[in-house]
């Protein structure tokens, strides 16, 4: 208690101090305030379990203040308990997070928590997502450097965030990046583009007693200093662009790769063309023992230092996200093709008002390898052939304009998941067939109507009695969604999942809101599946519930 007394006396003075040097006491401060709450009681049929509090919420407040260059913030949070499927750890509530700033022309200096990335992320990305209880701020100092118009190099220092704590690792890099464009004179105008990156990231943490499991007397040598390097370029000329960055990383044992020696690394290609009414895109990802946490003992999503991105589509539609897919941190490779075309207005396939198709595809699969030993050892060895599939999916999309105020979205899509990537082995593969139909119907300037209905036919089915088939999300499944916008302040929203065929379960839900100024509260009433919630390949578990939820958001 007394240590974050200290800590908020020394935000206060440091804001004072910039206020009282620059004569800006008369800042602007500016704000947002949500509050989440969640009452669930016990239903034995989608396996939802009693809440003890009966009340769950989740509740946060940011200020931010800001004059000229200088900025300050903090961040309260209250966690009085945490809702279903956040981390237990978050219970309690204090300051999570508090800063000073300056952001001149040619220097930013940021002391306190902050959030920074380098090039994709995939050597440096510290960020905060609230919807997944994810936050691996870095409790520290974070220079930038423009010392020329289209050079920036950048610099930082510090912990990583873990619950109300910080973790033991010292997190370090520094990053650079050229725009040719913007400092040589010749290539202002030109159509080439190009832009060039390179990073270092190494992070220091104690030793520990380690041992081997195969040798109980065998104690690992542990690396006190892991680093990893990065180079990045960002090209294009006219409508055609390409990205890439690869990555290496040093030898880094730890709890995600089983204590192995082997060095890590991650190679990201995407090559996109685009003109007016058209445009395709490819990705390809490779990634090998590419974990970096800041803690090696450290399980589960908190204290990553690195974010690999996923290279599947991020889909919206409710069975399309049943079985979402979480990137393989110690090894997988993929392709993802994108191809989106308008046909235009008049056309045979176009109509009166156009017509725009987008065909999205992905394959992930593991690594080719061969087993050679465990804790204390390399691992394995990649081989050059391809691993068992991951997850795959093909989808059509087509979105039209039936009249001025009716526009109908209608999409296919084709599944395959392999139960392994969840950490279930020995299980069979689920294709699911998932067809889609979204129709907004605008009934006039105040009043508009959404009408959603979903089919999914699954080869998976669900057995109480059976260990390999008691996932809540097998079989085949039906849903409808009615939402209507009641002027400019009230929408209902009303929608029904029902497993109809192998399943088990009808998820109903229905929920009202009211939206006034940067105001909005909606109230909930229904069932929530069991399932994964996934944003950007992370994923943490949601479990079963049943019962009322209330959120408000707002901002000042």
């Amino acid at each position: 208690m007394i240590k974050r007394l200290f800590l908020l006396a020394g935000f206060a003075c440091l804001v004072a101090s910039a206020a009282t040097a620059q004569g800006i006491l008369g800042g602007h401060v500016t704000g947002n305030v949500q509050l989440d709450a969640q009452v669930s009681h016990k239903d034995s049929v989608i396996g939802a379990n009693d809440v003890p509090e009966n009340l769950l919420m989740n509740a946060r407040a940011d200020i931010l203040y800001t004059n000229g260059d200088f900025s300050a913030g903090l961040r309260f949070e209250m966690y009085q308990n945490p809702m279903l499927g956040f981390d237990p750890q978050y219970k309690g509530q204090g300051l999570a997070n508090y800063f000073v700033a300056y952001n001149g022309s040619w220097l930013s200096v940021t002391a306190g928590n902050f959030y920074e990335q380098f090039g994709s992320g995939m050597i440096l990305r510290t960020y905060e997502d609230r919807y997944l209880g994810l936050d691996n701020s870095l409790l520290g100092l974070n220079l930038t450097f423009r010392p020329w118009q289209g050079v920036t190099i950048k610099a930082l220092a510090g912990r990583q965030r873990i619950f109300w704590s910080y973790g033991e690792g010292i997190v370090r890099g520094i990053d650079g990046e050229v725009n040719f464009n913007s400092i040589i004179k010749a290539m202002q105008d030109s159509k080439f583009r190009a832009t060039l990156g390179a990073s270092f990231v190494s992070k220091y943490e104690p030793d520990e007693s380690i041992v081997s499991a195969s040798d109980p007397e065998y104690r690992l040598n542990l690396p006190l200093n892991v680093g990893a390097a990065a180079v990045r370029a960002d090209l294009g000329f006219g409508g055609l662009s390409l990205q890439t960055e690869y990555v290496r990383k040093g030898q880094d044992p730890s709890a995600m790769n089983g204590y192995i020696y082997r060095p890590g690394q991650a190679l990201l290609l995407d090559l996109s063309y685009s003109q007016r009414g058209f445009s395709a895109g490819i990705q390809a990802k490779r990634i090998d023992n590419m974990g970096y946490k800041s803690v090696r003992s450290q399980s589960g999503e908190m204290l990553f230092i690195n974010y690999l991105p996923a290279i599947t589509k991020n889909h919206t539609y409710a069975f399309l996200t049943m079985y979402p897919y979480a990137t393989q941190v110690n090894g997988e490779q993929g392709l993802q093709a994108d191809v989106m075309y308008k046909f235009k207005k008049g056309s045979f396939l176009g109509g009166d008002y156009g017509m725009d198709l987008h065909v999205n595809s992905s394959v992930v699969t593991t690594l080719d390898t061969t087993i050679t030993g465990g804790a204390g050892t390399e691992g394995y060895i990649v081989n050059s052939g391809i691993g068992a599939l991951f997850y795959g999916d093909v989808s059509v999309e087509l979105a039209r304009k039936l009249s001025k105020t009716v526009k109908l979205n209608v999409t296919y899509a084709y599944q395959v998941f392999n139960p392994e990537a969840e950490g279930h082995s020995g299980l069979d593969l689920v294709h699911n067939n998932v067809v889609i139909a979204d129709l907004s119907w605008k009934l006039n300037k105040k009043h508009s109507m959404r009408f959603e209905a979903e089919w999914m036919g699954s080869d998976s089915y669900y057995d109480a009695s059976d260990a390999h088939h008691i996932d809540r999300r097998s079989g085949d499944w039906i849903m409808g969604l009615v939402e209507w916008n009641i002027g400019t302040h009230w929408f209902v929203s009303a929608s029904d999942q029902y497993a109809y065929n192998d399943g088990i379960g009808n998820y109903y839900n229905l929920s009202v809101g009211y939206t006034h100024g940067a105001t909005r509260l909606q109230v909930g009433y229904g069932k929530q599946r069991e399932g994964l919630l996934c944003i950007g390949g992370v994923c943490r578990p949601v479990p079963a519930s049943n019962g009322l939820t209330f959120s408000l958001t707002t901002s000042f």
